[in-house]
């Protein structure tokens, strides 16, 4: 009789744990929007290469798109770099096709000068975009990118940005054609690079 209540007990335990790990899990997958997925859409800002549209992208081409900011000490050039790299792998007719686009989330302090001279850095070809802080939050909310600004009083730089680091192949239309996760290295971009082109 103990035994089958010590079961009955475990049970009961493992029902509810599982029920409130479901719960959980729905209540992350809902919040991080991965249910809907980012839908992605137009991509119109001032530019390093003047007013920029995906519009104005050819058929064949596509935008490999990265949200980050010049003053990043780590992720955002180690992602423009893995871009460099990738394109670098590609043969000239390929290369052709795609537009690096980093696009800033630091309107504050990154200028179209400061973006060209950093871009500059990673290549001719990648343009470096920005726009007014209700343009980037509409954009971001748009391409499933979180971020936000951090205060460090202690630092000489005042704040930092936090934000996701994905990279986005989009087409002309705006269309999310892959989302590549943040990796040091080229082979994850490369392999969506060579299924989109």
């Amino acid at each position: 009789m103990k035994r089958q209540g010590l079961w009955a007990g475990i049970a009961l335990i493992v029902l509810v744990l599982g029920v409130g790990g479901y719960g959980w899990f729905q209540q992350q997958f809902a919040t991080s929007g991965a249910g809907n997925g980012p839908t992605g859409g137009p991509i119109e800002l001032s530019s390093t290469h003047g007013e920029f549209s995906l519009a104005q992208l050819e058929e064949d081409q596509l935008a490999v798109v990265f949200f980050g900011y010049t003053y990043c000490p780590d992720v955002c050039p180690m992602s423009l770099a893995v871009v460099r790299q990738a394109l670098a792998e590609l043969d000239e007719t390929e290369r052709e096709r795609v537009v690096p686009l980093m696009i800033s989330v630091d309107p504050e302090r990154d200028t179209l000068e400061r973006l060209a001279e950093y871009t500059g850095f990673f290549g001719d070809a990648f343009i470096g975009a920005t726009g007014s802080e209700a343009e980037l939050e509409e954009l971001a909310e748009r391409y499933g990118v979180i971020w936000r600004r951090v205060e460090t009083p202690e630092s000489a730089m005042a704040y930092t940005i936090d934000h996701s680091s994905s990279l986005y192949l989009v087409d002309r239309e705006g269309t999310i054609l892959r989302r590549v996760l943040y990796s040091p290295a080229p082979h994850a971009l490369l392999s969506a690079l060579d299924e989109a082109l």
